[in-house]
């Protein structure tokens, strides 16, 4: 761990700010680095890349791969030593997804009555609904509930666990989460409290947990990670679902569509659909 809270962030034209977030996902030593990518300023092509180290490891890592990068201009900033994050997450406004409204405690008098309402608390973990990715993929899901139901949901890499919990209360009889931080999973298991969900949150690293493997095979499987996480657990998320079962994929960029499907094509998934938000990609896939 460092030995303080940091926020490193990086500012500068679009193709650089991409170039640089593509660099973090290939690069040893930020396999489980926390940052964001964003348009600051449309009109001067201004992005911006917001990372936030949790050892010396990642910290080294990330400053040299943002100093290669020229044209960004790198800042660090000191945390405060209290929750953080959830202070940050306090001025958010809720973010609506199609039926799916998600907001915190701050605006629990928002929540509209024709929506499906998902309370979400932070705490250290992310996966508010305000990230690109996440959004995107309450959209998708959103978009296929119009066709169908899927009656056991799995998500990869919960973190606060909204995917889970939106799927349990829109129908699915089966909602599981995993994720290899701890304190992740409770969060979410307390999330899934709040909003009387019968989701439950695992502590596990990848598919292979008998708490996983006993709901298999799932008709949905949600995997907002990143994408070389995504590229090496292809074939477990095929072994995980039903055929014909569908796999939500996001946590990568636009530049990593076409690296992140191909994993997916050579075991037999079929694009469904494709959504961008900013900087950042949704993969709908069936499998065969």
């Amino acid at each position: 761990m460092t030995d303080e809270a940091l926020q490193i962030t990086a500012r500068g034209p679009r193709a650089e700010a991409e170039a640089a977030a593509a660099r973090l996902d290939e690069t040893p030593g930020t396999e489980t680095l926390t940052y964001s990518i964003l348009e600051e300023d449309e009109d001067h092509d201004v992005w911006r890349i917001d990372a936030f180290p949790t050892s010396e490891e990642e910290r080294a890592a990330l400053v040299e791969v943002l100093g290669a990068h020229a044209a960004l201009r790198v800042t660090t900033e000191k945390l405060a030593d209290a929750d953080w994050l959830a202070m940050a997450l306090s001025g958010l406004p809720p973010v609506r997804a199609g039926r799916f409204f998600v907001y915190g405690a701050h605006d629990r008098g928002l929540a509209p009555a024709s929506t499906v309402n998902l309370r979400i608390e932070a705490g250290a973990a992310f996966g508010t609904g305000h990230h690109g990715t996440t959004v995107g993929c309450l959209q998708a899901f959103h978009d296929l509930l119009k066709a169908r139901r899927f009656e056991k949901v799995l998500d990869v890499g919960c973190g606060t666990g909204v995917l889970a919990i939106a799927a349990a209360r829109t129908g699915s009889r089966v909602a599981v989460g995993t994720d290899i931080d701890a304190p992740s999973v409770r969060i979410a298991n307390e999330n899934a409290a709040l909003n009387r969900a019968t989701a439950r949150f695992v502590h596990a690293s990848g598919l292979d947990d008998p708490r996983v493997r006993g709901e298999a095979p799932y008709d949905l499987v949600f995997a907002n990670i990143l994408a070389p996480p995504l590229v090496a657990l292809s074939q477990d998320i095929k072994g995980a679902l039903k055929p014909g079962g569908i796999a939500i994929l996001s946590g990568l960029l636009r530049t990593q569509e076409r690296r992140v499907f191909a994993a997916y094509a050579s075991k037999g998934f079929r694009l469904v659909r494709r959504l961008h938000r900013d900087a950042w990609a949704t993969l709908v896939l069936r499998r065969a």
